[in-house]
This record gives C-alpha cells, sequence and structure tokens, in this order.
C-alpha cells in the first residue's frame, strides 16, 4: 500500500488551491469518481466535493451513487459506512490517520460484554463507530435521525445506546426513554460546555443558538430552557443538517454555533446573508482537518487508500445501517 509522505506533497507544491482543485475535479472525471465530503472538512475541500453533508447525507449518497470510485473526504468510520453500502465502488479516504475520538471509546469486545449482561436488550449504535461496533448493533443512527430511531423501537424494550453520553442524555430527555448509556464523548464536542454558552448569550443576546446533541452542554442547555433560564424560542438542538435548514429559514440576522468550526463555511457560503459566529472558537476537529488538497487528488492518482470491510461484517452491520438510513 502506497502512503502520502513528505516526498509525495513536494509533487504538489507551488501549485495554488485553485490549480489543485481543477486537478482533482479533472482525474474525478476520468476516474468517475464522486466526491464526498463532510461538513466539518476543510473550506477547499467543501468547496471541491460533488457532495457536502452530515454522517446520515454522506450515507445516503454513498449508497445511491453509480460512481465506480467514492473518494471520502471525511473520517475512518464514514469511510467504512459507505464501502459497507456500496461493496462493489472502490471507497477512497485519503489519509489512514482521520480517524475519531468518539469511534475509539468502544470495541466490538465491549459491545459483546454488555450485550450479555442485557441479553433481551435493543443496541442502537451512533453512526461515529467501527464497522464491528454496528455488526453488533441492531440499529444505527446518526444525530439527525436518532430520535425518530428512538421512537421507533418498541417500548417494552431496553436500550443499550453508544457510544455517546451527551447525544445519549438528550434522548433521554427528548423521548422519556430510559436508555443504558455507553460513557464515550467526542473530545471537541466534549469542550463545548455551558460557560462558552453562557458566555455567547451575553454578548450576542439577540441571537439563534444553534447546539449540536453531541455538546458537553447540551443536557443543561435543556435545563435551563425548561426552568425559563434561556429562551426556548432561540435555543435549537439540532444535527449539522438542522442548522443549515435552520439557517435558512430563521429570521434572526445572527446565529451562534455550537459544534466543530467547519461547519460555518458551509453556513456562511449557503447562507451568505447573516452573521454566523463559533460558540467555542477552538473547537477544531484535528482528524477532520487531515484531509487536504494534495492528499484528495494523491489519492485519486493512486487510488489510495482503499477502504474495505470483510464481508462477514459487512454482511452483519448492513442492517443496522440500513435501518439508520431509512428512518428519516
Amino acid at each position: 500500500m502506497k502512503t502520502f509522505t513528505k516526498y509525495a506533497a513536494e509533487r504538489y507544491t507551488g501549485l495554488t488551491d485553485e490549480e489543485l482543485s481543477e486537478r482533482v475535479r479533472e482525474l474525478a472525471r476520468e476516474r468517475n469518481a464522486v466526491i464526498l465530503a463532510h461538513n466539518y472538512q476543510v473550506p477547499e475541500i467543501q468547496d471541491v466535493a460533488d457532495y457536502v453533508g452530515d454522517s446520515l447525507g454522506l450515507s445516503r449518497q454513498a449508497a445511491a451513487t453509480d460512481a465506480d470510485v467514492i473518494l471520502f473526504c471525511g473520517v475512518h468510520f464514514m469511510a467504512e459506512t459507505a464501502a459497507i453500502l456500496s461493496p462493489t465502488k472502490t471507497v477512497l479516504l485519503p489519509d489512514l490517520e482521520a480517524g475519531c475520538s468518539l469511534a475509539s471509546t468502544i470495541t466490538a469486545d465491549d459491545v459483546r460484554r454488555w450485550r450479555a449482561e442485557y441479553p433481551n436488550a435493543v443496541v442502537v449504535s451512533y453512526v461515529n463507530t467501527t464497522a464491528e461496533v454496528k455488526a453488533l448493533s441492531d440499529y444505527c443512527c446518526t444525530s439527525g435521525n436518532a430520535e425518530a430511531v428512538i421512537n421507533a423501537i418498541p417500548e417494552d424494550k431496553e436500550i443499550l445506546f453508544c457510544p455517546d453520553m451527551f447525544l445519549g442524555a438528550y434522548l433521554e430527555q427528548k423521548t422519556g426513554r430510559k436508555m443504558h448509556i455507553w460513557l464515550g464523548e467526542c473530545h471537541v464536542h466534549a469542550g463545548i460546555d455551558p460557560a462558552d454558552i453562557g458566555r455567547m448569550r451575553v454578548e450576542h443576546p439577540d441571537s439563534d443558538l444553534l447546539i449540536h446533541p453531541e455538546c458537553g452542554c447540551v443536557t443543561q442547555c435543556m435545563y435551563h430552557v425548561g426552568m425559563g433560564d434561556i429562551p426556548s424560542d432561540s435555543t435549537h438542538i439540532l444535527s449539522t443538517e438542522g442548522m443549515i435548514r435552520h439557517a435558512k429559514s430563521t429570521s434572526r440576522r445572527t446565529l451562534v454555533v455550537a459544534t466543530e468550526t467547519g461547519i460555518l463555511h458551509r453556513l456562511k457560503k449557503e447562507v451568505p446573508d447573516k452573521e454566523f459566529i463559533a460558540a467555542t472558537p477552538g473547537a477544531v476537529c484535528q482528524y477532520m482537518k487531515r484531509i487536504t488538497l494534495p492528499k484528495a487528488l494523491w489519492a485519486l492518482e493512486n487510488l489510495e487508500h482503499k477502504i474495505t470491510v470483510p464481508p462477514d461484517v459487512a454482511a452483519q452491520a448492513r442492517g443496522a445501517i440500513d435501518r439508520m438510513v431509512a428512518i428519516s
């Protein structure tokens, strides 16, 4: 397997982003490749992509594409999901070090032990998990459809929810379902705390506040909304795609955004007449930022790195992922 090294990078030295982008597009056409990029990718990757979206949207695009190659500009578990949904396609991840701190908090062995403790429970795994964990799950979900997934499970069933504890706590409050929740977290979202939200409320009192349900502040914000300390009409807990939709529809001109800062580029691009402010400017995922234009071009040139999932694991995981894609 070839890898992107400093010597490979030297080939692209001196090329502008515009020149690199044009080369990426030309080679994608030659390879019959579709370029998928997550909302948290760097701006130049978002701009060269055929589709930019959240995990659910990217999964749906991967399942529906007629391209021969999927260049996945995201992190490893997302490329795995694409490989499961499109087993006849070549799925490329430009950097194998693009991992996920949340996905690494739970392993397949952890799930096996958990299921043995609660043998009659339904396992719901957030999409931020490895293929092996998905293979041991009954449902997958994203932040965009997690509530609908929980509501689709019969009320007499126990639920094991993994791995994000903040999303799990949020879902308990939203659905009224008591769940067993894995104590995992995204290091970026966990760092967005109530103090950040309080400061933004003071500095931007007339703004809408958009909070991702993975954030460490989400349950306290829900509590304060319930107590009337935070206005309910301007506080919205949303997936990244939900944030895009809300930004387009709201009459407010300023929006404070509590999630990874990569989303701001797409928000400003699609809703240019409004102001978007990061609740926590330091909320940056270094894993997401590992994908660059030189690495994307290199990946298409060399058809690396190919992401595959063992057939038995893929077959087991497919059911849980199909349920995720089907539930809106």
